[in-house]
């Protein structure tokens, strides 16, 4: 380690359309004539998704452990919060010069994203850090020099809070489902007295939760309580449902349904999902996708598909966009219209796991505006997962998981 004198910390406001790649690379280069340059000649180390994703793919191609040599547990199978301590203690015994933290607090509950602060608070007295965020909102208060990306270059963030945004204040409201569903069953999702556990770990313990036709949930609990096991039982990824009393679509699960008569009723978006769509897919063909179900769309649109496609367009404000390749649109884009392909049917359920993760703030503000538009304006039943308090967003009913010695209990919360 070679730094000497006062420790000096940067933080970097970055937007969706940023070219972090080549952030990243100025700031390890430490080029001349950037905030940077003072880091030329140190040594630097990366906290970011993309190493975290890297040293998972070490352990499972090569069986090699790099950050968890000292446990049996495996990278992958370790909550956002555990692979972010294990990655940040690796990256503190190597005792580099500086750490660049991309979007540290992504993904992160409220009580992980405290003590992260806490922690990088302690560090920051040793070892000088690069902050690189997408929100205001995680900000660190002990970094004085903030600066805003543009295409020149970067310069000081100066410029005031300013409020959320919305969907282009449009006043079109959302298209209809060429084929409604009929549903007359009081209740759409029912655990009564769910207990799940893994390796004799109670991971839930006595899940009670009734959701009817027509509601917005939000469902909420910190890193690790069970969150992502109770949408996979929805969604018939999870064997666990099967054999308890879990109704979805009133038929209990594992009486007979196939797991494709579940996603045919079902919307679903987390955005790992948007790795899958590597072709040359326009977004036209994306949002008729959906109403196949399928990655790409492999026939030719009928006139009334390329109408509604058009419709949704207007409503997220994309219809220049219409023949573009999906790939090519920015990160917050490619997430208004993946909601969208998963609404196109009007599916009696619409599952969103983490939807606004790694957005900046313009983009969540949008994807919040679409989703509490689709609430008000369709009879489809929501549940949105997300471990932020997402300003504007309005559930009608909050689900907690709350973590104890004997699994996650649920708890229903007014907002």
């Amino acid at each position: 380690m070679k730094t000497t004198g006062k420790i000096r910390h940067w933080g970097v406001l970055m937007d969706n359309s940023t070219p972090k790649v080549d952030l990243v690379n100025s700031i390890l280069k430490g080029l001349q004539n950037t905030p940077f340059e003072a880091l030329s000649d140190l040594t630097g180390a990366l906290f970011s998704p993309l190493e975290l994703q890297r040293l998972i793919e070490e352990e499972e191609r090569h069986d090699i452990k790099v950050v968890t040599q000292e446990t049996t547990q495996s990278l992958k199978s370790m909550s956002s919060g555990e692979r972010k301590k294990a990655l940040l203690a690796h990256i503190l015994k190597t005792e580099p010069d500086y750490i660049i933290l991309d979007n540290p607090f992504d993904n992160l509950d409220t009580s992980s994203q405290k003590e992260l602060t806490l922690k990088l608070e302690h560090i920051s007295k040793k070892v000088s850090l690069v902050l690189l965020i997408t929100r205001k909102e995680d900000r660190l208060s002990f970094i004085e020099h903030y600066y805003k990306v543009r295409e020149n270059g970067l310069e000081p963030l100066n410029e005031p809070d300013k409020p959320s945004m919305g969907l282009n204040s449009t006043s079109l409201s959302i298209p209809q489902a060429l084929k409604p569903y009929t549903y007359d069953n009081p209740v759409m999702v029912d655990f009564k007295n769910v207990t799940v556990s893994f390796d004799d770990r109670l991971i839930l313990n006595n899940i009670n939760w009734t959701i009817r036709p027509g509601e917005f949930w939000q469902l909420k609990g910190k890193n690790g309580s069970g969150k992502s096991t109770l949408l996979s039982m929805i969604t018939g990824e999870n064997s666990k449902g099967y054999g308890q009393q879990l109704w979805l679509f009133g038929q209990q699960k594992g009486s007979g349904e196939t797991i494709w008569e579940i996603k045919e009723k079902l919307g679903y978006f987390t955005p790992s999902m948007i790795d899958s769509f590597s072709g040359h897919h326009t977004v036209e063909h994306m949002l008729i996708s959906g109403l196949y179900d399928s990655i790409g769309l492999y026939i030719y649109p009928t006139e009334i598909q390329l109408q509604l496609a058009k419709e949704w367009l207007g409503v997220l404000d994309l219809m220049e966009h219409r023949k573009t390749y999906f790939h090519d649109l920015s990160m917050g884009q490619q997430r208004l219209i993946m909601i969208a392909r998963a609404m196109i049917k009007h599916p009696l359920l619409l599952l969103l796991d983490e939807p606004t993760s790694g957005l900046d703030d313009k983009s969540s503000a949008l994807l919040v505006a679409l989703v509490n538009k689709i609430a008000t304006e369709s009879n489809t039943t929501l549940i949105f997962v997300s471990h932020r308090e997402e300003e504007g967003l309005q559930p009608q009913y909050i689900y907690e998981l709350q973590m104890t010695d004997q699994g996650s209990v649920g708890k229903k919360i007014t907002p």
